[in-house]
């Protein structure tokens, strides 16, 4: 009878429970560290492939470049050949801004090759301009008095090219031989100067040694060069690559440009659209703010220069005389707001 109670009577459940070993714990917390070095693996991989795709359109995109603007440096070649220079002219333009709207992904040697190809074809249509100009018909002219005994005859100078014709009293600009021809203007006092698009488009500019003169360039120009310029203001519209400024004092400049270097200039105030950072060396008291100056056309100018209207870094300044990082270079200021010219004309 006893037996049967026993057997009868219900068993009690367990009153103690044993802790979990150290070895079941680090079983149990050991897959939840698997699954983050897992989820950071993954992570990893993710970047890696977006890296490589990324690298792949790089790539991609400067084939693409290279085959087009091979086939577009063939087709200006022939056009040059052919005589056909507006045209040729025109699609140069286009060469220079297809190579500036692709220097974000190019790199730097095919970025220099294809300015190299640029300079090189502006150099054969200049050439090419001279040969298919008209030559003078022939004419029957009073002869020379000969030269005084013992006194040899002076040399004719060379005739720069120049590709607007200057008024009387206007000097032509300067010029380098085997390169392409320069326009501008050099050497000239307290005149009103101006030219425009159809003597700009991708033309090398200098304006050299004038004083209290006002110059006004509406069109898309290559290159700028300002020097030895005294009491002067200046209106560029877009230019596709760079402007040097040297020597200058007391002028103001009003310029759109890639790249902006000033050497040697006092006193001076810029207006600039740049795409990159400003660079001064030698100067003082030069001040700077955004580029304001319109006129019809800019537009389209500043389209066929390749220069983005939307990034502009006319406050970022680098002087190359100043090397303190803790204090910002004397040499160069802010023009204050209150104080800045919005109306040129």
């Amino acid at each position: 009878m006893e037996a049967e109670a026993a057997a009868q009577e219900p068993l009690e459940p367990a009153a103690f429970v044993a802790p979990l070993q150290p070895e079941m714990a680090a079983a149990v917390v050991l897959p939840e560290r698997l699954q983050r070095r897992e989820a950071e693996r993954q992570q990893g991989v993710e970047r890696q492939r977006q890296k490589k795709e990324a690298q792949v359109v790089k790539e991609e995109q400067s084939e693409f470049f290279v085959a087009a603007f091979a086939r577009e440096r063939e087709a200006v070649e022939a056009l040059i050949v052919a005589g056909q220079l507006e045209e040729a002219a025109a699609r140069l333009q286009g060469l220079q801004k297809m190579l500036t709207e692709s220097v974000r992904f190019l790199a730097p040697y095919e970025v220099r090759q294809g300015q190299e190809a640029v300079a090189r074809l502006q150099g054969d249509l200049a050439v090419r301009r001279q040969q298919l100009q008209p030559k003078k018909k022939f004419a029957f002219r009073a002869l020379k008095k000969e030269a005084a005994p013992g006194r040899e005859p002076r040399p004719a100078e060379p005739a720069w090219p120049v590709v607007a014709a200057p008024a009387p009293g206007h000097g032509a600009a300067e010029g380098e031989p085997g390169g392409p021809p320069l326009c501008g203007f050099s050497g000239v006092q307290d005149e009103e100067l101006e030219l425009g698009s159809l003597e700009l488009l991708q033309r090398d500019v200098v304006l050299s040694g004038l004083r209290g003169c006002r110059v006004r360039l509406r069109g898309n120009a290559n290159t700028l060069r300002v020097r030895d310029c005294r009491g002067c203001t200046v209106l560029c519209g877009p230019v596709s690559t760079s402007v040097l400024v040297d020597g200058c004092n007391d002028c103001v400049l009003v310029l759109a440009c890639q790249q902006l270097r000033t050497h040697r200039t006092r006193d001076s105030s810029f207006y600039v659209q740049v795409t990159s950072r400003a660079v001064i060396e030698d100067c003082t008291k030069v001040s700077f703010a955004p580029y304001t100056w319109s006129y019809p056309g800019i537009e389209g100018d500043f389209e066929s220069s390749g220069l983005d209207r939307n990034r502009n870094n006319w406050n970022l300044v680098d002087d190359f005389d100043w090397l303190a990082t803790d204090k910002p270079s004397p040499n160069w200021s802010l023009i204050p707001e209150q104080e800045r010219i919005s109306c040129w004309d």
